[in-house]
Protein backbone atom coordinates (compact mmCIF):
# COMPACT_ATOMS: atom_id res chain seq x y z
CA UNK A 1 0.00 0.00 0.00
CA UNK A 2 1.14 3.58 -0.61
CA UNK A 3 0.11 6.96 0.74
CA UNK A 4 -2.45 8.61 -1.52
CA UNK A 5 -1.67 12.22 -2.49
CA UNK A 6 -3.88 14.59 -0.55
CA UNK A 7 -5.86 15.75 -3.57
CA UNK A 8 -7.45 12.30 -4.01
CA UNK A 9 -8.88 12.43 -0.46
CA UNK A 10 -8.73 8.74 0.26
CA UNK A 11 -5.92 7.94 2.67
CA UNK A 12 -4.25 4.65 1.73
CA UNK A 13 -5.01 3.03 -1.61
CA UNK A 14 -3.49 0.31 -3.75
CA UNK A 15 -1.46 0.97 -6.91
CA UNK A 16 -4.45 -0.39 -8.87
CA UNK A 17 -6.68 2.32 -7.43
CA UNK A 18 -4.12 4.97 -8.38
CA UNK A 19 -4.14 3.61 -11.90
CA UNK A 20 -7.93 3.91 -12.04
CA UNK A 21 -7.51 7.54 -10.99
CA UNK A 22 -5.20 8.15 -13.95
CA UNK A 23 -2.00 8.57 -11.94
CA UNK A 24 1.18 7.78 -13.87
CA UNK A 25 3.80 5.92 -11.83
CA UNK A 26 7.56 6.03 -12.29
CA UNK A 27 7.88 2.54 -13.78
CA UNK A 28 5.11 3.20 -16.32
CA UNK A 29 6.69 6.54 -17.20
CA UNK A 30 10.09 4.95 -17.73
CA UNK A 31 8.90 1.95 -19.75
CA UNK A 32 5.88 3.21 -21.69
CA UNK A 33 6.88 6.80 -22.37
CA UNK A 34 10.57 7.60 -21.87
CA UNK A 35 11.95 4.33 -23.30
CA UNK A 36 9.36 4.14 -26.06
CA UNK A 37 9.23 7.73 -27.28
CA UNK A 38 12.70 9.14 -26.48
CA UNK A 39 15.59 7.99 -28.66
CA UNK A 40 18.73 7.84 -26.56
CA UNK A 41 20.79 9.43 -29.31
CA UNK A 42 18.72 12.61 -28.76
CA UNK A 43 19.53 12.84 -25.04
CA UNK A 44 22.70 14.95 -25.51
CA UNK A 45 20.51 17.76 -26.85
CA UNK A 46 18.81 18.17 -23.47
CA UNK A 47 21.32 16.68 -21.02
CA UNK A 48 23.81 19.41 -21.94
CA UNK A 49 22.42 22.93 -21.50
CA UNK A 50 24.95 24.37 -23.93
CA UNK A 51 23.73 21.96 -26.61
CA UNK A 52 20.14 22.87 -25.75
CA UNK A 53 20.87 26.57 -26.15
CA UNK A 54 22.57 26.11 -29.50
CA UNK A 55 19.79 23.85 -30.79
CA UNK A 56 17.14 26.32 -29.59
CA UNK A 57 18.77 29.13 -31.54
CA UNK A 58 18.68 27.00 -34.70
CA UNK A 59 14.92 26.65 -34.22
CA UNK A 60 14.48 30.30 -33.24
CA UNK A 61 13.33 29.42 -29.73
CA UNK A 62 14.22 32.26 -27.34
CA UNK A 63 16.65 31.47 -24.51
CA UNK A 64 18.58 33.52 -21.92
CA UNK A 65 21.60 35.26 -23.47
CA UNK A 66 24.86 33.30 -23.35
CA UNK A 67 27.77 35.57 -22.43
CA UNK A 68 30.57 33.01 -22.45
CA UNK A 69 31.22 29.26 -22.36
CA UNK A 70 34.43 27.57 -21.24
CA UNK A 71 35.01 24.18 -22.86
CA UNK A 72 38.20 23.59 -20.83
CA UNK A 73 39.46 24.71 -17.42
CA UNK A 74 39.76 28.51 -17.79
CA UNK A 75 42.43 30.60 -16.14
CA UNK A 76 41.47 33.03 -13.41
CA UNK A 77 42.22 35.89 -15.79
CA UNK A 78 39.84 34.53 -18.46
CA UNK A 79 37.01 34.24 -15.96
CA UNK A 80 37.61 37.71 -14.52
CA UNK A 81 37.87 39.25 -18.00
CA UNK A 82 34.31 38.04 -18.61
CA UNK A 83 32.62 38.89 -15.30
CA UNK A 84 34.51 42.08 -14.34
CA UNK A 85 32.26 44.41 -16.40
CA UNK A 86 29.05 42.58 -15.41
CA UNK A 87 26.64 43.73 -12.71
CA UNK A 88 24.38 40.67 -12.89
CA UNK A 89 25.00 37.19 -14.29
CA UNK A 90 24.53 33.45 -13.79
CA UNK A 91 27.22 30.76 -13.77
CA UNK A 92 26.05 27.19 -14.32
CA UNK A 93 27.31 23.75 -15.35
CA UNK A 94 26.32 22.60 -18.82
CA UNK A 95 25.46 19.10 -17.59
CA UNK A 96 24.20 19.84 -14.09
CA UNK A 97 20.90 18.50 -12.76
CA UNK A 98 18.38 19.51 -10.13
CA UNK A 99 19.62 23.10 -10.05
CA UNK A 100 22.96 22.08 -8.55
CA UNK A 101 25.99 24.24 -9.28
CA UNK A 102 24.04 27.31 -10.38
CA UNK A 103 25.45 30.57 -8.99
CA UNK A 104 23.26 33.66 -9.40
CA UNK A 105 24.75 37.13 -8.95
CA UNK A 106 22.31 40.05 -8.71
CA UNK A 107 24.68 42.93 -7.95
CA UNK A 108 28.06 44.20 -6.80
CA UNK A 109 29.29 45.62 -3.51
CA UNK A 110 32.74 47.01 -4.02
CA UNK A 111 34.89 44.08 -5.10
CA UNK A 112 32.37 41.51 -3.84
CA UNK A 113 29.47 39.90 -5.71
CA UNK A 114 25.97 39.76 -4.20
CA UNK A 115 23.68 36.70 -4.33
CA UNK A 116 19.84 36.89 -4.25
CA UNK A 117 19.92 36.10 -0.51
CA UNK A 118 22.13 39.15 0.10
CA UNK A 119 25.15 37.00 0.92
CA UNK A 120 28.40 38.03 -0.75
CA UNK A 121 31.05 36.06 -2.59
CA UNK A 122 34.52 37.10 -3.68
CA UNK A 123 36.23 36.80 -7.04
CA UNK A 124 38.22 33.91 -5.56
CA UNK A 125 34.98 32.17 -4.54
CA UNK A 126 33.74 32.47 -8.11
CA UNK A 127 37.00 31.09 -9.50
CA UNK A 128 36.70 28.08 -7.14
CA UNK A 129 33.11 27.56 -8.24
CA UNK A 130 34.12 27.59 -11.91
CA UNK A 131 36.87 25.07 -11.12
CA UNK A 132 34.38 22.81 -9.30
CA UNK A 133 32.01 22.90 -12.26
CA UNK A 134 34.77 21.98 -14.67
CA UNK A 135 35.93 19.10 -12.44
CA UNK A 136 32.44 17.54 -12.67
CA UNK A 137 31.29 18.19 -9.10
CA UNK A 138 27.74 18.98 -10.27
CA UNK A 139 27.51 17.06 -13.55
CA UNK A 140 25.64 13.87 -14.41
CA UNK A 141 27.99 10.98 -13.69
CA UNK A 142 30.67 13.28 -12.22
CA UNK A 143 32.35 13.77 -15.59
CA UNK A 144 34.32 16.96 -16.42
CA UNK A 145 31.90 19.65 -17.45
CA UNK A 146 31.71 22.88 -19.40
CA UNK A 147 31.06 26.23 -17.72
CA UNK A 148 28.36 28.61 -18.92
CA UNK A 149 28.00 32.29 -18.02
CA UNK A 150 24.60 33.74 -18.87
CA UNK A 151 22.95 37.11 -18.58
CA UNK A 152 20.55 37.24 -15.64
CA UNK A 153 16.96 37.14 -16.86
CA UNK A 154 15.04 40.35 -16.17
CA UNK A 155 12.15 38.49 -14.61
CA UNK A 156 8.58 39.63 -15.09
CA UNK A 157 7.37 41.20 -11.81
CA UNK A 158 3.96 39.50 -12.11
CA UNK A 159 5.20 36.70 -9.84
CA UNK A 160 6.88 38.91 -7.22
CA UNK A 161 4.14 38.26 -4.66
CA UNK A 162 4.08 34.52 -5.33
CA UNK A 163 7.71 33.81 -4.54
CA UNK A 164 10.17 34.18 -1.66
CA UNK A 165 13.79 35.13 -2.43
CA UNK A 166 13.60 33.37 -5.77
CA UNK A 167 11.95 33.32 -9.15
CA UNK A 168 9.23 30.88 -10.23
CA UNK A 169 9.54 28.85 -13.40
CA UNK A 170 6.89 27.06 -15.44
CA UNK A 171 7.18 23.35 -16.27
CA UNK A 172 5.19 22.08 -19.26
CA UNK A 173 4.98 18.39 -20.13
CA UNK A 174 4.88 17.85 -23.90
CA UNK A 175 3.90 14.49 -25.40
CA UNK A 176 4.29 13.86 -29.13
CA UNK A 177 4.24 17.62 -29.63
CA UNK A 178 1.07 18.23 -27.57
CA UNK A 179 1.28 20.14 -24.27
CA UNK A 180 -0.55 17.94 -21.75
CA UNK A 181 0.04 19.50 -18.32
CA UNK A 182 1.68 22.58 -16.76
CA UNK A 183 2.67 23.88 -13.35
CA UNK A 184 4.31 26.90 -11.78
CA UNK A 185 6.98 26.27 -9.13
CA UNK A 186 7.07 29.01 -6.47
CA UNK A 187 9.97 29.30 -4.02
CA UNK A 188 9.32 29.68 -0.28
CA UNK A 189 11.21 30.30 2.94
CA UNK A 190 11.14 26.52 3.53
CA UNK A 191 12.71 25.87 0.12
CA UNK A 192 15.45 28.44 0.79
CA UNK A 193 14.41 30.50 -2.22
CA UNK A 194 14.66 27.55 -4.63
CA UNK A 195 11.80 26.45 -6.90
CA UNK A 196 12.23 22.85 -5.73
CA UNK A 197 9.05 21.06 -4.66
CA UNK A 198 10.94 18.45 -2.63
CA UNK A 199 12.51 21.22 -0.55
CA UNK A 200 9.20 22.93 0.22
CA UNK A 201 8.40 25.09 -2.81
CA UNK A 202 4.75 25.38 -3.82
CA UNK A 203 3.61 23.58 -6.96
CA UNK A 204 0.76 25.41 -8.69
CA UNK A 205 -1.22 23.59 -11.34
CA UNK A 206 -1.92 25.84 -14.32
CA UNK A 207 -4.92 25.49 -16.61
CA UNK A 208 -3.67 24.86 -20.15
CA UNK A 209 -6.58 26.82 -21.61
CA UNK A 210 -6.18 30.07 -19.68
CA UNK A 211 -2.89 30.15 -17.78
CA UNK A 212 -4.81 30.55 -14.51
CA UNK A 213 -4.02 28.64 -11.33
CA UNK A 214 -6.25 25.59 -10.87
CA UNK A 215 -4.72 23.85 -7.81
CA UNK A 216 -1.74 24.34 -5.47
CA UNK A 217 0.15 22.11 -3.06
CA UNK A 218 3.09 22.35 -0.66
CA UNK A 219 4.68 19.10 0.54
CA UNK A 220 1.72 17.17 -0.86
CA UNK A 221 -0.90 19.22 1.02
CA UNK A 222 -3.30 21.53 -0.79
CA UNK A 223 -2.81 25.25 -0.10
CA UNK A 224 -4.79 28.30 -1.18
CA UNK A 225 -2.28 31.04 -0.36
CA UNK A 226 1.49 31.43 -0.56
CA UNK A 227 2.84 30.52 2.91
CA UNK A 228 5.16 33.56 3.09
CA UNK A 229 3.44 36.33 1.13
CA UNK A 230 -0.16 35.28 1.94
CA UNK A 231 -1.17 35.95 -1.68
CA UNK A 232 -4.12 33.81 -2.84
CA UNK A 233 -3.25 31.51 -5.74
CA UNK A 234 -6.79 31.88 -7.09
CA UNK A 235 -5.75 35.33 -8.37
CA UNK A 236 -2.66 34.04 -10.20
CA UNK A 237 -2.62 34.17 -14.01
CA UNK A 238 0.47 33.64 -16.18
CA UNK A 239 0.85 36.41 -18.82
CA UNK A 240 1.76 35.62 -22.45
CA UNK A 241 0.31 32.18 -21.79
CA UNK A 242 -0.40 31.15 -25.37
CA UNK A 243 3.11 32.15 -26.48
CA UNK A 244 4.56 30.22 -23.57
CA UNK A 245 2.64 27.06 -24.47
CA UNK A 246 3.65 27.47 -28.14
CA UNK A 247 7.28 27.69 -27.09
CA UNK A 248 6.93 24.43 -25.14
CA UNK A 249 5.21 22.66 -28.04
CA UNK A 250 7.98 23.81 -30.41
CA UNK A 251 10.53 21.93 -28.31
CA UNK A 252 9.16 18.70 -29.79
CA UNK A 253 10.65 19.56 -33.19
CA UNK A 254 13.74 21.06 -31.60
CA UNK A 255 14.67 17.99 -29.54
CA UNK A 256 13.08 15.13 -31.45
CA UNK A 257 11.88 13.75 -28.09
CA UNK A 258 8.36 12.39 -27.81
CA UNK A 259 8.07 12.83 -24.04
CA UNK A 260 9.76 15.80 -22.39
CA UNK A 261 9.48 18.55 -19.82
CA UNK A 262 10.16 22.17 -20.75
CA UNK A 263 11.20 24.67 -18.07
CA UNK A 264 10.31 28.24 -19.02
CA UNK A 265 10.78 31.64 -17.39
CA UNK A 266 9.18 34.99 -18.18
CA UNK A 267 11.44 37.91 -19.06
CA UNK A 268 10.03 41.40 -18.53
CA UNK A 269 10.88 42.51 -22.10
CA UNK A 270 11.46 39.34 -24.11
CA UNK A 271 8.56 37.26 -22.80
CA UNK A 272 8.81 33.45 -22.40
CA UNK A 273 12.36 32.01 -22.55
CA UNK A 274 13.34 28.34 -22.57
CA UNK A 275 15.52 27.66 -19.53
CA UNK A 276 16.07 23.95 -20.19
CA UNK A 277 14.43 20.77 -21.46
CA UNK A 278 14.31 17.42 -19.72
CA UNK A 279 14.06 13.95 -21.23
CA UNK A 280 13.06 12.44 -17.88
CA UNK A 281 10.63 14.94 -16.29
CA UNK A 282 9.38 14.11 -12.80
CA UNK A 283 5.84 13.24 -11.83
CA UNK A 284 5.14 15.81 -9.11
CA UNK A 285 3.28 17.87 -11.70
CA UNK A 286 0.34 15.49 -11.13
CA UNK A 287 0.16 16.45 -7.46
CA UNK A 288 0.43 20.15 -8.32
CA UNK A 289 -2.54 19.82 -10.69
CA UNK A 290 -4.59 17.41 -8.59
CA UNK A 291 -5.04 15.10 -11.60
CA UNK A 292 -3.18 12.20 -13.20
CA UNK A 293 -1.10 12.34 -16.37
CA UNK A 294 -1.83 8.85 -17.66
CA UNK A 295 -5.31 9.57 -19.03
CA UNK A 296 -4.04 12.56 -21.01
CA UNK A 297 -1.08 10.65 -22.41
CA UNK A 298 -3.29 7.75 -23.46
CA UNK A 299 -5.61 10.17 -25.23
CA UNK A 300 -2.73 11.44 -27.37
CA UNK A 301 -1.57 7.87 -28.02
CA UNK A 302 -4.98 7.02 -29.47
CA UNK A 303 -4.79 9.78 -32.09
CA UNK A 304 -4.58 8.77 -35.74
CA UNK A 305 -1.69 9.81 -37.97
CA UNK A 306 -3.55 12.78 -39.46
CA UNK A 307 -4.20 14.24 -36.00
CA UNK A 308 -0.55 13.78 -35.00
CA UNK A 309 0.62 15.71 -38.05
CA UNK A 310 -0.81 19.00 -36.79
CA UNK A 311 1.53 22.00 -36.72
CA UNK A 312 2.53 23.79 -33.52
CA UNK A 313 -0.40 26.24 -33.58
CA UNK A 314 -2.89 23.43 -34.17
CA UNK A 315 -1.41 21.26 -31.42
CA UNK A 316 -1.54 24.11 -28.93
CA UNK A 317 -5.15 24.94 -29.86
CA UNK A 318 -6.12 21.28 -29.47
CA UNK A 319 -4.48 20.94 -26.03
CA UNK A 320 -5.93 24.21 -24.76
CA UNK A 321 -9.39 23.06 -25.74
CA UNK A 322 -9.26 19.38 -24.75
CA UNK A 323 -7.28 19.66 -21.49
CA UNK A 324 -8.98 22.76 -20.08
CA UNK A 325 -9.36 22.75 -16.28
CA UNK A 326 -11.49 24.60 -13.78
CA UNK A 327 -9.85 27.64 -12.13
CA UNK A 328 -9.27 27.79 -8.35
CA UNK A 329 -12.06 29.24 -6.26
Amino acid sequence: MIQLPSFFRGGLVSPFALRRLGVLGMNARNVHYIARYNDRDKYPIVDDKLNTKRQAKRYRIPVPELIAAFETQPSRKRVMDVIEPLEKFVIKPARGSGGKGILVIVGRDGEDYVKPSGNKVTALDIQRHVSNIHSGLYSLGGKPDRVMIEALVDFDPVFDKYSFEGVPDIRVIVFRGFPVMAMLRCSTHDSDGKANLHQGAVGVGVDLATGKASHAVQRGVRVDIHPDTQMPFADLEVPDWRELVKLAASCYEMTGLGYLGCDIVLDRKRGPLLLEANARPGLAIQIANGIGLRTRLEHIEQMDLEQLEKNVEERVAYSMDYFAAKPMT
